[in-house]
């Protein structure tokens, strides 16, 4: 499979008999995006049920960052398979798992020495280094960000601000986590235009925050994303250099989470890369494994001090997530992703930019390698959210066999690092031309 090809018009025969089981069987909970039931898939593209195939531009919300079913890594995970599947890292000893650990420590920012916990998931990943940090510093106040994405387990649930819906009757959330407005430029929380704006949104925390909300003697750390997953949005330039800054003064740790932004995904191993900023802790998960369940939490040595048993995890660091996870990072430099994510980004950005000039109805176009957002809105003048549109942008992409997804009104693009220029081409004129049969028809 290479391209799109809309055999019958989905969800097909096969698609609605299932989704018939699966409504009446699954948790009304879930968010699904539109019915696309995957039968299989290869590298960018997938198939459904019906033999429907689409070109993939979300690769599985970002976790199939060297595409579907890459060759390597089924080879490498049914090697593991026939070896052994499972033998609790938290009890016991494997070498795949100190093999993954001493390559994840090599690859993040900081010559320090660093030491790494492997869970289950990017929310696990986060739950981890919210008890190091509390347990390390003997504080129990955290900062987070406006409109963050943790995770929905409660102690990253409490970092998170994004959906109201996912707090509204499940509070009261943990304690003593503040939340402070994050650099979204487009939407300046403060109505300001940087770099006039003299950064107001670190002089806010500053002056405010820390002075009237919450002491610094109380606060262990700052978590964040150096891009937010929720649509998209990336930091000011000196943002981040501006926040170290602040940390540093106060004795305060940044913990990174590069859930989504992580393993390549950015055109750096890690999105912080880009602002040559060192945090005391990342939390890495997402495409860390291809697909498998993997998170892990990497910390700086001296951090990472707690006793025996304080924390640990089963499953965590799985034998075959740690086969998967260790290919993943041998695939992206033997194929040369990075570099492949920040050619392909930097294309999609400039035609993006292009459409922008024809549809009324893009606001925003902003990303870092192969992670894009494309923010609408009803007008320009007032940016009023399209939120509507945008969930009828990739639904009718969806029926012409582009897999996107959307955040609010920002539609997403990251689509795998190995993506060619011509299967770029291809989505982006499907895009394309569902924005103009959206906007001929308001």
């Amino acid at each position: 499979m290479s391209h799109s090809k809309i055999r019958v018009s989905p969800p097909g025969p096969k698609a609605r008999e299932f989704l018939k089981k699966d409504e009446r069987l699954s948790s009304p909970s879930l968010r699904r995006l539109y019915p696309l039931v995957i039968e299989s898939g290869r590298d960018c593209t997938v198939r459904d049920v019906d033999g429907n195939e689409y070109l993939d531009f979300n690769a599985g919300l970002s976790c199939l960052n060297v595409g579907h079913c890459h060759p390597d890594i089924a080879k490498s995970v049914k090697e593991q398979l026939d070896n052994f599947t499972h033998y609790s890292g938290s009890s016991f000893y494997y070498e795949s798992n100190v093999r993954l650990g001493e390559q994840l420590c090599d690859i993040t920012p900081g010559k320090f020495e660093k030491r790494i916990f492997f869970s289950n998931s990017g929310t696990e990943a986060v739950e981890a280094a919210i008890k190091i940090l509390r347990y390390h510093y003997r504080k129990s106040s955290l900062l987070a960000y406006t409109n963050a994405s943790h995770g929905e387990t409660f102690g990253a649930l409490s970092l998170s601000a994004q959906k109201l819906v996912q707090r509204r009757y499940i509070g009261p959330m943990m304690p003593s986590v503040v939340h402070i407005p994050y650099p979204y430029c487009y939407r300046c929380p403060f109505d300001l235009v940087c770099p006039e704006c003299g950064y107001e949104c670190i002089s806010f925390v500053q002056e405010y925050v820390l002075r009237r909300v919450a002491a610094p003697e109380d606060v262990a750390a700052i978590f964040f994303e150096p891009i937010q997953a929720e649509g998209c949005i990336v930091p000011a330039p000196e943002y981040f250099t501006k926040l170290r800054r602040l940390a540093d003064s106060l004795g305060i740790a940044l913990v990174d989470d590069e859930a989504e932004t992580g393993i390549g995904r950015t055109g750096r191993w890690f999105g912080i890369e880009h602002w040559q900023v060192i945090p005391e802790v990342i939390c890495a998960a997402g495409g860390i494994a291809s697909g498998l369940p993997l998170g892990a939490t990497i910390c700086k040595g001296d951090i990472m001090d707690w006793e025996p048993e304080v924390h640990s995890s089963i499953f965590g660091g799985n034998p075959l997530s740690c086969a998967a996870a260790l290919t993943t990072l041998e695939v992206i430099l033997k194929e040369n992703l990075l570099e492949n994510a920040t050619k392909q980004g930097s294309y999609i950005l400039q035609r993006l930019k292009e459409m922008s000039s024809r549809h009324e109805l893009i606001g925003d176009v902003r990303g870092r390698g192969l992670m894009i957002g494309v923010e609408l809105v009803k007008d320009r003048k007032n940016k009023t959210p399209a939120v509507a549109e945008a969930k009828d942008i990739i639904l009718n992409a969806f029926k012409r066999g582009v897999a996107l997804r959307s955040s609010g009104s920002t539609v997403m693009i990251t689509p795998p690092l190995t993506i060619s220029r011509e299967l770029v081409d291809n989505g982006l004129d499907v895009l394309d031309g569902v924005f103009k049969e959206l906007e001929s028809g308001r």
